[in-house]
């Protein structure tokens, strides 16, 4: 891949490019895609790469934040059910409970009861044991209800610290993963930012209110519209005035005009670029069998070019250059326009390509 050197008017040397830190994409443990160092970029093409690699980044950490939100949810959902079951349980031990208390609390609190005398003012000894039983028995059953209690009470104090510990630790996983996105959105709009003053230090007329349309990270937005319908604010300027493709073809031919500025010592020529629908159907009419039909051309995505400067001419020194290179910055000479019709000035960049590249 060549080097990138810039220039300040189209078609003249240029001083090199600032060092801009790049980074790679690796997957962490834990599923999510993170950012690390690695070299810097040299040329446009690599800026761009490095540019939709960390929005695709802050797209996976996004997606893994929801998996995580959801499957926290879902166990707090649990835990809860738990716990109002065991509110439940509670309130079913105490309805247990509360006769045997009372019968307790009555014997052994009431003064006219006058202590255990009760059990034993009347009746033979069989009597006297059966009722001796008897209050064995309650006391029994008291100390069993309240050891139930304790131990359900036991339960929803370990089950309430469990839901505290998984929240905290769910928070905790949520504030990395926030920083992370943040980090990365910041390292996304840097990568942008310094790509676009790369495209404006090579002669590109880009003005504050179209530098979006030169973002790489937002070619998807470009695949949502119809074929020759694409917004202004979608498309990026080329080096050569009043030209423009959307941004990941604009870019990968800036990279591809620099080496055949160093090849031939001057800039390609372009003669159209992206064609709206109605310029479409204006050269359909125009050239019949020369152009696609309205809505079905590559230029009305804003992935063609028609070149001139001698490249038009089959078999031209520029013509077996650009055939032998343009594969290596996403661009390609259609089978197509080899024979039908035959269109040698013609020339489309590939996305699936460029985004190996």
């Amino acid at each position: 891949m060549t080097s990138l050197t810039v220039s300040a008017p189209y078609g003249t040397a240029a001083p090199a490019l600032a060092d801009t830190t790049t980074a790679k994409v690796r997957t962490a443990s834990a599923g999510e895609s993170v950012l690390t160092l690695d070299k810097e970029p040299t040329t446009l093409t690599e800026l761009r790469r490095e540019a939709q690699k960390a929005y695709k980044s802050i797209e996976d950490a996004n997606r893994a934040l929801v998996a995580r939100q959801k499957k926290f949810g879902t166990v707090e959902k649990a835990l809860a059910a738990k716990l109002e079951s065991l509110q439940q349980a509670t309130a079913e031990l105490n309805k247990m409970r509360k006769p045997l208390s009372d019968l307790a609390s009555s014997m052994y609190q009431d003064p006219s009861l006058d202590g255990l005398s009760p059990f034993f003012r009347a009746g033979n000894g069989t009597e006297t044991l059966r009722r001796i039983a008897d209050l064995d028995h309650i006391v029994a059953g008291r100390n069993n209800v309240l050891g139930d209690a304790v131990k359900l009470l036991e339960r929803q104090q370990r089950l309430a610290e469990e839901a505290q510990e998984l929240r905290a630790a769910s928070l905790l996983q949520e504030a990395q993963l926030s920083a992370q996105v943040a980090a990365l959105r910041k390292r996304s709009s840097s990568l942008v930012r310094s790509l676009t003053k790369a495209l404006i230090k090579l002669g590109v007329k880009i003005s504050s209110k179209g530098a979006g349309g030169c973002d790489p990270t937002r070619i998807g937005q470009a695949e949502q519209y119809p074929n020759g319908l694409l917004p202004q604010t979608i498309l990026c300027p080329l080096p050569q005035a009043g030209e423009e493709l959307r941004a990941d073809a604009a870019i990968a031919f800036a990279d591809l005009n620099i080496a055949y500025k160093k090849r031939f010592g001057t800039s390609m020529c372009i003669s159209d670029s992206y064609r709206s629908l109605s310029e479409q159907q204006s050269i359909y009419y125009r050239r019949p069998g020369f152009a696609a039909t309205p809505g079905k051309s590559n230029h009305g995505l804003g992935l063609a070019v028609d070149l001139c400067g001698g490249v038009q001419n089959f078999r031209s020194v520029q013509f077996n250059w650009l055939e032998a290179n343009s594969k290596r910055y996403g661009w390609i000479h259609p089978d197509w326009s080899y024979h039908s019709p035959f269109e040698p000035w013609h020339w489309e960049y590939d996305p699936q390509l460029g985004a190996k590249l």
